[in-house]
């Protein structure tokens, strides 16, 4: 391994946790306190409408239970409601309530907060570089969320 590569994980690790604790605070301040940050990892999947349990638990790389545990909370919060699948019987679907979408506007404005000293830190180039080096290191997909 290259000696300049070394501390790359807990850079990387760090800038991650810096992200989630920037958008997370910044939608608590938004009103959005019953939630963590786990709650957005499932916003991300549930915000296309077409989520069922099973579609959550593999997103977030959890047990169906869990899945279902957490379901149960954002229902029971007013962040989501079930409804009928179109095309099989016996599932729902998880679907964003307007609280729910209220929320993944507040954190997509908090995103962009929270990014902003990022590229006000690095040039157009280098900001395009990171992003490239990020996009060829990342494993397309599923983000497993650490809580």
């Amino acid at each position: 391994m290259h000696d300049e590569l070394r501390d790359l994980p807990v850079l990387l690790l760090s800038a991650a946790r810096a992200l989630v604790d920037g958008i997370d605070a910044d939608v608590r301040a938004s009103g959005f306190t019953d939630l963590r940050p786990a709650h957005g990892f499932a916003f991300a999947r549930l915000s296309s409408g077409d989520a069922t349990v099973t579609d959550l638990a593999e997103h977030l790389e959890i047990t169906k239970q869990a899945a279902s545990q957490m379901a149960e909370e954002l229902i029971r919060k007013g962040y989501v409601e079930r409804r009928p699948h179109p095309t099989d019987a016996r599932a729902r679907l998880l679907v964003l309530t307007e609280k729910g979408h209220s929320c993944t506007r507040a954190a997509d404005r908090a995103a962009a907060r929270t990014l902003a000293p990022l590229a006000a830190a690095l040039t157009p180039g280098e900001a395009t570089a990171l992003r490239r080096a990020l996009t060829h290191l990342a494993t397309p997909g599923r983000i497993r969320p650490l809580w």
